[in-house]
């Protein structure tokens, strides 16, 4: 059974830094997608970043390019997201997602398919 567990999630100002980290228990295929998306209420979820799990092209939201940045480890199965220059735009709920599993790395970084599993989420809040 896979498990996603989000932390590090928090309030900050703006032009401050987050790092939120993803632990995905029971995901171990090398032809996963792991994926940030986050969600304000009352607006469509955003994809944030997509990495496949066993490398090839990250996608980064136009949004979030140049500031925000990933760190994946296979080993401990965790995908981390660290925020910098954050803005009051990025206040949301993020959420992390795995798969979906058995596709290329292009569907992962395309976002053509929905990921199969999903985490509680953790809230950013960013104050100006």
């Amino acid at each position: 059974q896979v498990r996603l567990a989000e932390s590090g999630g928090g309030s900050v100002q703006a032009g401050g830094s987050l790092r939120l980290s993803c632990a995905a228990s029971g995901y171990t295929s090398s032809s996963g997608c792991l994926s940030w998306f986050r969600q304000v209420p009352g607006k469509e979820r955003e994809r944030v970043v997509s990495a496949y799990r066993s490398g090839g092209r990250t996608y980064y939201a136009d949004s979030v390019k140049g500031r925000f940045t990933i760190s994946r480890d296979n080993a401990k199965n965790t995908l981390d997201l660290q925020m910098n220059n954050l803005k009051p735009e990025d206040t949301a709920m993020y959420y992390c997602a795995a798969g979906p599993v058995g596709y290329s790395d292009y569907v992962c970084w395309s976002g053509q398919k929905e990921p199969t599993y999903w985490g509680q989420g953790t809230q950013v809040t960013v104050s100006s």
